[in-house]
């Protein structure tokens, strides 16, 4: 049986690059040596990703209205000089996204994210690079050791976690009509936001572009508190209402990887991390436009691997 699941919120027309990873690795063509082997390198490892795979947790996430804004009750003033310099009053999308059980210190790489991101203006036809405007995610700019997911184990990696402000960004800008240049999902499933709505980012071979095809500047506030971040764009715009569908096509079972443990007895096993099945899931958005015309937006295909349940067993045990 195949499933689909819908979430609602406002925004509009999504161009939607399927040809994103390729076209990624055709500019690495001309790369400098140490990148090839760099993203090389990533690609024939085993599977890897920002923070723990999970299945979307609801509580994790959610569209933010005007009266859900954290700052509302006291408007920075940076962001009140921002609005009135480029006319941008409205509220045009928000995202939030929670950090339920933060890892190693990614509530410190979040909010060093969110920080780094609050305050981008982007005038008509000007693109953001989220690596560029964020990265790299090094000690240098300010970013922690934070949790990434490797080979069955959850070991700190320099920025881990950020890729929760690049999605949170990747929603609010679908809501607020940003033309979507780049955007990479995750190896496998992860628990903040729903299949097909995250955006993995890893400096420098996978970004997430945004650009204003929108007739006034637009401009992004970013803010971690109560250990939640919330993306929120501004601009003159009226977006239309948005509805995200999202189809599963194929379930792949998780297989399981089986590893001895001497101190357990024989005949004794222990699971360490529950599997995750992978799936193939399509995606698409319904528009409908202030003056009443309803559209369906293909997103395409996202493919999710499945995550090995990993188990210890007694060393005197079969395998």
């Amino acid at each position: 049986m195949q499933a689909i699941w819908v979430a609602r919120g406002r925004a509009v027309a999504w161009a939607f690059v399927a040809t994103t990873t390729l076209l990624g690795v055709i500019g690495l063509v001309a790369a400098p040596p140490s990148l090839w082997h760099s993203f090389l390198s990533r690609v024939n490892r085993d599977p890897s990703q920002c923070g723990l795979p999970g299945l979307p947790d609801p509580a994790s996430f959610s569209v933010v209205d005007p009266a859900s804004i954290p700052w509302r009750a006291a408007p920075p003033p940076e962001l009140v000089e921002l609005q009135r310099r480029y006319t941008a009053g409205r509220l045009v999308g928000a995202y939030r996204i929670r950090l339920t059980e933060p890892l190693f210190q990614e509530a410190a790489n979040v909010e060093r994210g969110a920080e780094l991101l609050r305050g981008t203006v982007l005038q008509p036809g000007e693109t953001l690079s989220f690596n560029g405007r964020v990265g790299p995610y090094t000690a240098a700019r300010g970013f922690r050791d934070g949790p990434e997911y490797r080979a069955g184990r959850v070991v700190p990696s320099a920025g881990g976690g950020i890729c929760k402000v690049s999605s949170a960004l990747f929603n609010a800008a679908v809501l607020a009509a940003l033309t979507v240049l780049e955007r990479h999902p995750h190896t496998m499933l992860v628990s903040y936001v729903p299949g097909g709505q995250d955006a993995a980012v890893a400096y420098p071979y996978k970004d997430l572009r945004l650009r204003n095809d929108q007739a006034g500047p637009v401009v992004i506030w970013a803010d971690y508190r109560d250990a939640a971040v919330t993306v929120a764009v501004y601009g003159s715009h009226q977006p239309p209402a948005i509805e995200w569908s999202h189809q599963v096509l194929e379930r792949t079972p998780f297989p399981q990887d089986r590893r001895p443990h001497r101190s357990l007895p024989a005949g004794e096993e222990r699971i360490l991390l529950r599997g995750l099945d992978g799936m193939r899931l399509r995606s698409w958005l319904t528009v409908l436009h202030p003056d009443g015309r309803r559209e369906e937006r293909d997103l395409g295909v996202t493919i999710y691997r499945p995550r090995p349940q990993v188990v210890e067993y007694g060393a005197a045990a079969s395998s």
